[in-house]
């Protein structure tokens, strides 16, 4: 917080010290001198940009306090020609070159208006007014980059809270659906038990260990993936109906647990009511695009199901806070068959 305020100041000093040379040399070039009133004036500006800046901003136009900022802006207004006014007429401090052209030409439109509009405390007015507004619009220009700044960052955490929310809401359902599937192959004596133990603490040393990452190796993911097919296979009286093709370049990053609600939902609906399988998994990667074709039969049960539709929620939810505008999804299901198809923009590792 100290080195920001520190920086803040350095700018101001930096960006001030730059209008107020130019200005000086200018001067210089042109009389050959810097008039005495160039400092005073100078010093004048400045002292009206931070009283609004810092004060009457912060503490009356900010806080909502619009009618006593305006009152005091316009006492400020009529005070502030009394302290410069002086400056022109001192001796020691008179304009360089005070000389006012000549305005008794018979054409001139205005002339009072010209006269007036010339006059050099009318000008000192003016750059008043002119810092006076600069300092407002920087000061609120400040305070809504901050408080922008404040809002993106209290958006990536709600982000952030959000995804941890889904993950643990993913990892139970996902454990309690594997965990059935072995305790069916468990039931039937099944020689594959043990296979498929091994498998799920594949699964979970995966899940526990590499997906704390925001994004993870597209090969682990999709290694992940087939170690879940494999042992959803083993729990298939015939696996013959299951089709699996994965195409393209892996070397790329993805958030993790990302597509397995929908290989799941395949599984756990894929069956007919009887006993036949038909689910197709088809994962291409071309051109920084990962599409994702999930196809499979639909049960009777799943209507009986009130929790069907927890997996296919979360992803929806993860898809659109973590790839907005970056996705496509499109779900089909009719009586007989459901279908999915995801497009995803990927990034390279």
């Amino acid at each position: 917080m100290v080195f920001k305020k520190s920086s803040a100041i350095l700018i101001h000093f930096l960006v001030w010290i730059l209008l107020f040379a130019i200005l000086g040399i200018q001067l210089y070039l042109k009389f050959n001198t810097i008039p005495n009133d160039f400092y005073i004036k100078a010093v004048t500006y400045l002292s009206v940009f931070y009283f609004n800046y810092l004060i009457l901003v912060p503490y009356l136009l900010l806080n909502k306090r619009i009618f006593l900022y305006i009152t005091v802006s316009i006492v400020f207004f009529v005070l502030i020609p009394m302290l410069i006014e002086p400056l022109n007429r001192h001796p020691n401090f008179r304009d360089f070159n005070p000389r006012v052209p000549r305005f008794d030409d018979p054409n001139t439109i205005f002339p009072r208006f010209r006269r007036d509009f010339k006059h050099p405390g009318f000008l000192n007015y003016l750059l008043v007014i002119l810092f006076f507004a600069l300092s407002t619009s920087a000061r609120l220009m400040m305070e809504w980059y901050k408080k922008e700044k404040e809002r993106v960052l209290i958006a990536s955490q709600k982000v952030s809270s959000e995804l941890s929310f889904l993950r643990t809401q993913l990892n139970p359902h996902f454990l309690f659906n594997t965990l059935n599937s072995i305790y069916s192959l468990a039931n039937k004596k099944s020689d594959d038990t043990t296979t498929a133990i091994i498998t799920l603490s594949e699964l979970m040393r995966y899940m526990i260990y590499e997906v704390n990452e925001e994004l993870v190796p597209l090969k682990k993911e999709v290694a992940y993936i087939q170690n879940y097919i494999d042992l959803q296979l083993l729990r298939l009286k015939d696996s013959s109906g299951v089709r699996i093709n994965i195409i393209g370049d892996l070397n790329y990053r993805i958030e993790p647990l990302l597509l397995i609600s929908f290989i799941e939902n395949a599984f756990k609906y894929g069956t007919d009511f009887k006993g036949n399988t038909d689910i197709c998994i088809k994962i291409t990667v071309t051109n920084h695009v990962l599409h994702l074709y999930v196809y499979n039969t639909l049960s009777i049960q799943k209507d009986k199901n009130k929790s069907s539709g927890i997996g296919l929620e979360n992803i929806k939810n993860r898809l659109n806070l973590l790839y907005p505008n970056q996705h496509e999804l499109t779900i089909t299901a009719d009586k007989n068959s459901f279908k999915v198809n995801l497009n995803i923009q990927l990034k390279k590792q």
